[in-house]
């Protein structure tokens, strides 16, 4: 069998979707056995309000990678725009390794950039001036040392703005913005992009550095149970089944 390489994101995990978390677990003890890694490209909760909130829900996710890291999988996590409190405490109990916002891999000998994606999503400027502050080094550090109770009345309160929000936007404003991933193509000299964060899963073909390049989309798990499986010969982006 060939050498494959797994890639996820969007879980978008609570203790209010077990079927999600289900499909997780069957995923992570079957196909992801044999992969050389496997990358989770961000969202995988629903929300993250600190490594300190250790409830069962959360404990159970941790338990799911870690029988995987332990196995030998290696695993690695790009944070998302739910999920930027998550620190090294629950990587190191999840056996994840936490990688920068944008990083480049070598892929069966083809150069490629992996990202959450909500960075190319330009034209959504009210966004764009929150991602800024909520990666940045101030904000974070502030919500953190507030109680638990409420940092998860402020992530309750910002799902359901985020949620009326989107109501209020077109498609193409929640959607990336081309000439800004040509720009993040030609900024790491690379012609293959994967990532996730707008849950149409898709391969586009463009051009960037002057010749093709490939754009890999993920899907969510809401309803797709989105999985990318590559191997050096073969892209195969999947669904498995949320019933």
């Amino acid at each position: 069998m060939q050498p494959y390489t797994y890639f996820i994101s969007d879980l978008h995990l609570s203790a209010q979707r077990p079927d999600i978390t289900q499909c997780l677990a069957t995923f992570l003890a079957g196909q992801a056995k044999g992969a050389d890694a496997l990358y989770v490209l961000g969202d995988l909760f629903e929300y993250w309000i600190g490594d300190d909130d250790r409830n069962e829900f959360n404990e159970h996710v941790v338990s799911l990678f870690k029988q995987l890291a332990d196995s030998g999988i290696p695993i690695f996590f790009i944070h998302g725009n739910r999920d930027f409190l998550i620190r090294e405490k629950f990587a190191n109990r999840a056996g994840m390794t936490i990688l920068p916002q944008q990083h480049v891999i070598d892929l069966y000998g083809t150069p490629t950039l992996l990202m959450h994606g909500d960075e190319l999503c330009t034209l959504d400027l009210a966004y764009q001036k929150f991602r800024k502050k909520a990666r940045g080094w101030w904000w974070p550090r502030l919500i953190l040392t507030l109680p638990l109770w409420v940092r998860r009345k402020i992530a309750e309160k910002g799902r359901k703005t985020s949620q009326k929000n989107q109501q209020k936007l077109s498609m193409e404003i929640m959607d990336v913005t081309s000439s800004e991933v040509v720009n993040f193509m030609q900024k790491f000299n690379v012609q293959q992009l994967i990532h996730g964060h707008t849950h149409r899963p898709a391969i586009h073909q463009l051009v960037a550095n002057d010749k093709p390049a490939l754009r890999i989309v993920l899907g969510d798990w809401y309803d797709q149970g989105s999985m990318l499986k590559i191997t050096s010969k073969s892209i195969d982006l999947t669904n498995e089944s949320l019933g």
